[in-house]
């Protein structure tokens, strides 16, 4: 089976582009706009349009397998790539990508990324920005899916020697501002993992000595338990604090800890997850303070899962959070990591060294790409995946679920 052509198709995404260093110095909520200048290299406005670009290989039998450049939220933050616009880049993908593809053979999903993955762009002499790689993977892994018959998760199974989960795996969804009317959404679904929560202000959302989340903790536990459709329904919940801790505390790691301990305490009896409750600016020393965190919150039996996020973005810093315990959990943001060969190399890793491992990735990516990520994730068998993209809950959740459930049952058959 050959690629007989690939065309590129711009698109949206199921979300925004937000300039978050404007975000955490104060741009300020107009709707859903940002009041404020742009501080981030590339940003016209602090909100933009979320673009993306669809890579179709179009096979020699007919089939079309299809995957989606996208970037995260945050682009251009935390050592991530810069803005992914599709007018930048889809010439990138005409010039340089599809000669390497076009009349080619499809072989095993390995041979095929690998070209993608190891490409130089000759234009800057380093590899091509994650968006595309990110794209351009699930293309290949499609392509050697349709060629074999099989679902994605099934090719990723066999190369990677692992097993399709024979369960659906936890979601987690995201609320975004909306934290409250969302988490009515995710409880009545009864999702597995609640509700993000997007506390990425302190005076505004988190509080000056963090008040603010502790009385968001106290209410959602309360109405988990008002409203929870069933009395075997006990989700985990999860909150991200985009690094403000580190502004609230001083980065005075026991501090955080103790303060961890304080909604531990409110969350029960549900189990809690903080993420990314340091930005200590850099990779080196957010590893060392999200270790020394998790190093006090065992000390003082303190029962809680830190979430490790920002600079922890390729599968060489994934590597080095796992291994110096920076987190007992570690999102593996998939846009970040380029190539989806290395989400599946990333929930591999993370498993072998008994650390949770959350194949996440943002609101800002596509229908397609959450549903590839669908399949790595039955076929790597992760802590938790994402709901996405957008942040309206409805449709990620089901996205993921419903693409799970296909790749469930089409292995019985398949």
């Amino acid at each position: 089976m050959k690629i007989k052509d690939i065309i590129c198709s711009d698109g949206k995404t199921g979300f925004f582009f937000d300039d978050q260093k404007a975000i955490k110095t104060g741009a300020k909520n107009d709707g859903n706009f940002y009041v404020g200048n742009p501080v981030t290299p590339g940003f016209k406005s602090v909100r933009q349009t979320g673009e993306s670009i669809s890579v179709l290989f179009v096979l020699e039998d007919g089939q079309v397998a299809h995957g989606d450049c996208a970037a995260v939220q945050y682009s251009g933050a935390g050592g991530r790539d810069p803005l992914f616009l599709a007018a930048d880049f889809i010439p990138v993908i005409q010039k340089d990508i599809v000669p390497l593809f076009k009349g080619k053979e499809v072989t095993t999903f390995k041979e095929m990324v690998a070209i993608i993955e190891n490409a130089i762009n000759p234009a800057t002499g380093k590899i091509y920005h994650t968006a595309i790689r990110y794209g351009i993977s699930q293309a290949c892994l499609d392509a050697v899916a349709k060629a074999n018959h099989k679902t994605m998760a099934q090719i990723v199974a066999k190369e990677y020697n692992t097993k399709v989960s024979d369960t659906l795996i936890p979601i987690f969804a995201q609320s975004g501002d909306d934290r409250y009317l969302n988490a009515d959404k995710m409880i009545m679904k009864t999702a597995q993992v609640l509700p993000h929560a997007l506390f990425n202000n302190v005076p505004e959302k988190v509080g000056l000595k963090g008040e603010k989340i502790q009385e968001y903790i106290k209410w959602l536990r309360d109405r988990i338990t008002k409203l929870r459709p069933r009395e075997d329904y006990n989700p985990v919940i999860h909150i991200d604090v985009y690094g403000t801790l580190s502004e609230v505390f001083n980065n005075d790691f026991e501090k955080i800890a103790d303060y961890i301990g304080t909604l531990v305490e409110l969350a029960k009896p549900f189990k809690l997850r903080v993420e990314g409750p340091v930005d200590m600016g850099n990779r080196e020393d957010q590893i060392k303070g999200l270790a020394a965190i998790c190093k006090f919150l065992e000390a003082k039996k303190i029962d809680a899962d830190v979430v490790a996020d920002e600079w922890c973005n390729t599968l060489e810093d994934i590597k080095l959070f796992a291994d110096a315990k920076a987190g007992t959990v570690i999102q593996i943001k998939t846009p970040d990591l380029g190539g989806v060969n290395n989400c599946v190399d990333a929930v591999i890793y993370c498993k072998s060294k008994n650390i949770g491992a959350y194949l996440g990735g943002t609101c800002n990516e596509t229908n397609r790409s959450a549903e590839v990520c669908a399949n790595i994730a039955m076929a790597t068998n992760p802590s938790q995946i994402l709901a996405k993209p957008g942040m309206g809950v409805d449709e990620g959740y089901m996205i993921i679920y419903n693409e799970m459930n296909r790749v469930l049952n089409l292995s019985k058959v398949l």
